[in-house]
């Protein structure tokens, strides 16, 4: 089934901008541009007033959270079937608000991989996941209550095949504390850097990214040297670590919107005093190194930390909207949060960008979003390979289904 959109104004995730343009596609792009109405096709939508652009990557998820005040009551063997459930409608906000791929950064007893899996099958709807499976963490560190403690290079190294071994996309380590655990320093570095080196070096094995969850200067240092992907959060980021970051071409997947919500809401919204207070204390600092690395040229790729406290799954437009109050182009983002979450996933030869040949995930917006930005918040139409998954006829079912 060949579909042509005509007349809409177009971003390829990659920096370009076409007016008043076309793309066709079936399963995959077959053609963008003008003068492609004489194409064969089978369905035509007038994009008059509306903005395509490749379908949005959120690079940083809790698929299996759904943004309560304290999830810390949500991770009992007892919660699995709630997990998967809550997963399930989460799949489907991701869709409906324009984010056709996730990568989920830790989900107690691997739950991401299941719900991953099912969704490949084809026997539910949903964006493609990149899971890492349950995280790794020292005895007593950073989410130790919903990841594997491991302690020195073989546990590290056990623990790390161990995912793999369960078919995780990614590694996800915690090279230092953070917001959310009770009881430990957000900036301590924790996982040493031969510890996460371990992990990385069996990632790499079988072509496998990896993740750090680095908050103080120290910790985010550890991760480049033992040759992480991605720095998640990077609060305390120096000029000493830009260094690094280039020498070793790593991205930073900055979280702005965790500690905005958890802040904007704070203590009287029912979140714990020390998790605001934590938060509280890395804003200034965390948006200082998100500059620092805009600045400097740093590769940078969105995502929301979704299932933190009031951070609600499919909310990517806060995200977005945070990195551009910090000085990122319009563009840029739009680069950010396609081509190069692509890119970090590794792949940028499948989906990504708007080019012929890529599989057509495609979402439809109302308005330009250089023109007003709220226009991330106005998904219309959205295609996963081509097919469509979300549209206002769509909704009427699915909204009242989950709820949502």
């Amino acid at each position: 089934m060949r579909t042509l959109i005509k007349n809409a104004t177009v971003y390829d995730g990659k920096g370009g901008k076409l007016t008043n343009s076309s793309i066709l596609f079936d399963e995959k792009i077959l053609a963008v541009g003008n003068d492609l109405e004489n194409m064969p096709h089978d369905i035509t939508i007038d994009g008059t007033g509306k903005t395509v652009m490749p379908g949005l990557i959120d690079l940083h998820i809790h698929i299996t959270r759904d943004g309560a005040r304290d999830f810390r009551v949500q991770q009992g063997p007892e919660n699995r079937a709630e997990f998967a459930l809550t997963a399930y409608r989460n799949a489907y906000l991701f869709i409906k608000n324009g984010i056709t791929a996730v990568r989920n950064c830790g989900s107690k007893y691997d739950v991401d991989l299941e719900v991953r899996d099912i969704i490949d099958s084809g026997y539910l709807m949903g964006p493609r996941i990149f899971g890492s499976g349950e995280h790794l963490t020292m005895t007593g560190g950073h989410g130790h209550m919903t990841g594997i403690e491991c302690d020195g290079i073989d546990e590290v190294t056990k623990a790390a095949r161990l995912q793999i071994k369960k078919g995780a996309d990614m590694v996800k380590l915690m090279a230092t504390g953070g917001g959310m655990t009770k009881g430990v320093k957000p900036g301590a570095s924790q996982l040493s850097e031969e510890e996460m080196r371990a992990a990385i070096t069996e990632a790499k094995k079988t072509g496998k990214i990896t993740a750090a969850h680095a908050q103080g200067n120290g910790g985010i240092k550890n991760a480049i040297r033992a040759g992480i992907t991605t720095i998640e959060h990077g609060v305390e980021i120096d000029d000493e670590t830009i260094k690094l970051m280039k020498e070793h071409n790593t991205y930073l997947v900055p979280t702005l919107a965790a500690p905005y919500h958890t802040v904007k809401n704070g203590v009287a919204a029912g979140i714990p005093d020390w998790a605001v207070k934590k938060n509280e204390e890395a804003v200034i600092p965390h948006r200082a190194s998100f500059r620092l690395c805009l600045k400097e040229g740093i590769k940078i790729g969105t995502g929301t930390d979704a299932g933190t406290p009031f951070n609600k799954a499919g909310d990517l437009a806060t995200e977005i909207e945070q990195m551009v109050l910090e000085g990122m182009s319009i563009r840029q983002v739009i680069s950010a949060a396609t081509s190069v979450g692509a890119e970090i996933l590794q792949m940028q030869d499948s989906f990504g960008a708007l080019e012929e040949g890529l599989l057509a995930d495609i979402i439809i917006m109302n308005g330009d979003p250089e023109e007003e930005i709220r226009a991330f918040r106005s998904v219309e139409t959205v295609f996963k390979s081509g097919k469509c998954l979300y549209n206002a006829e769509i909704a009427k079912g699915m909204d009242l289904f989950f709820n949502a």
